[in-house]
């Protein structure tokens, strides 16, 4: 993964989470997870409130990825998906589950 010390203001979700998806040491994890909630709290986001979305998006984001990605990410980053979960303590959903899931949040929050 090619350094960078800090993430620019305008950036795709894409840019900003690819990245993530590749990393597999604690230390480069850590590091890019410090970037990317420096990167949330300058766009008027508490240190808290970074941490949290960040956290969300990252899981969020590993599930677009292979199982063994997925929980890679979530081990690294102590994330989890915010619909579905952490794959390591509930597995990965088949499509019905997901849609069921999706669909229950979904009814939460309109």
């Amino acid at each position: 993964m090619k350094k960078i010390d800090r993430l620019p203001g305008k950036i795709t979700i894409g840019e900003k989470y690819r990245p993530a998806m590749q990393i597999t040491d604690q230390a480069e994890a850590d590091a890019y997870f410090e970037m990317c909630v420096e990167h949330c709290m300058r766009h008027g986001r508490s240190r808290e409130e970074a941490v949290a979305i960040e956290k969300q998006n990252l899981g969020y984001y590993a599930g677009y990825y292979d199982n063994k990605t997925r929980k890679r990410v979530e081990r690294l980053f102590c994330c989890a998906h915010p619909v579905f979960g952490a794959i390591a303590a509930v597995g990965s959903p088949t499509p019905e589950q997901a849609f069921n899931l999706g669909a229950a949040w979904a009814s939460k929050v309109s």
